[in-house]
């Protein structure tokens, strides 16, 4: 299992681009895009707790989620 951050589906549910929500999240657009994208190894906390703050979400589910890893069978 591997947890990933849902950006795709808060840019759509907020009406938002990358760009923009890292202006009001105070997040590197590259990190946010490595984010979405698949490409980032780890996951800082502190982005989590940035991005909720900045669109008001109270339920951490809204923002990642656990997967299956391609790994597993």
């Amino acid at each position: 299992m591997k947890v990933v951050i849902k950006i795709e589906y808060l840019l759509d549910k907020y009406d938002l681009s990358l760009r923009r929500l890292g202006e009001l999240a105070d997040i590197r657009h590259a990190a946010l895009s490595e984010l979405a994208n698949g490409k980032r190894k780890n996951i800082n906390f502190g982005h989590i707790e940035r991005i909720a703050e900045a669109l008001k979400i109270t339920d951490i589910r809204e923002i990642i989620d656990l997967v299956p890893d391609d790994n597993e069978k």
